[in-house]
């Protein structure tokens, strides 16, 4: 492949976001259920990952029970951070999952990277082919991936207070981050609500210019930031489960 010169800024913002999504080398077959651990730590395989040398403080994720159920606490305050959990290369099925919001990022706006914080997402990592990616993004993905994987797309289930659910749009950092408005203002606070999506569907949607075909999940994540606008924001997230 011939070499593609970028601007450092952008070699480093691809190859940072790609870094922090990337997977680890033990893929489970199954997404793990919430458990309380002593700590309130999620259980392994769930990890936190961040942005590399990342010097901001961490989004915080604990598990703590909420109406006598496990849930995921996500807080960030200034922070940036995603809870990735791994997966051995897996055919297409349906997500589901429980969230609420607790105290929404009301500075937050999508279409800008200065504003581009959520209180919470619920991402599904694809293992894209390399041919399928932009040239500019496949040198990036190549830099980043470091005999690691990473994911050539991943589509992001937001929860926005601004934007109609419905909405879609790219990440104003990459394009291999696509985004799916599923809530926002019009779902009251602290209310729990109920999503099941088609991945294949979402994919082909969001990434149908680039791929014909649907490509195997290689891992799922929840995340949180707020720091972009300094801010704070809480949300819950529910067990989540791949389904037939």
């Amino acid at each position: 492949m011939d070499r593609i010169d970028l601007p450092a800024h952008q070699r480093g913002t691809l190859a940072a976001v790609l870094l922090a999504l990337a997977a680890c080398a033990h893929a489970a077959d199954a997404l793990t259920p919430w458990s309380a651990t002593q700590d309130s730590h999620p259980p392994a395989p769930w990890h936190v990952s961040g942005l590399p040398h990342q010097s901001k403080p961490f989004t915080r994720f604990a598990v703590e029970p909420v109406a006598g159920t496990p849930a995921l606490r996500v807080e960030a305050d200034r922070s940036y951070g995603n809870l990735l959990h791994p997966l051995a290369a897996s055919q297409l099925r349906h997500l589901s999952w429980r969230w609420t919001m607790d105290e929404p990022n009301l500075l937050a706006d999508l279409h800008h990277r200065s504003g581009e914080d959520v209180a919470v997402r619920v991402c599904v990592l694809f293992d894209m082919p390399l041919d399928k990616v932009p040239l500019a993004d496949r040198a990036m993905m190549l830099l980043a991936r470091g005999g690691e994987p990473v994911p050539g797309a991943t589509v992001c289930y937001i929860w926005d207070q601004k934007l109609a659910p419905g909405t879609a749009l790219h990440s104003p950092y990459t394009g291999r981050i696509r985004m799916l408005v599923l809530r926002g203002a019009e779902t009251p606070l602290h209310q729990w609500v109920s999503e099941t999506r088609d991945l294949a569907a979402d994919f082909k949607r969001l990434f149908g210019d680039e791929a014909d075909t649907v490509p195997p999940i290689m891992g799922v994540l929840v995340g949180g930031d707020a720091d972009n606008t300094q801010s704070h924001s809480l949300a819950h997230v529910g067990p989540l489960q791949l389904v037939p």
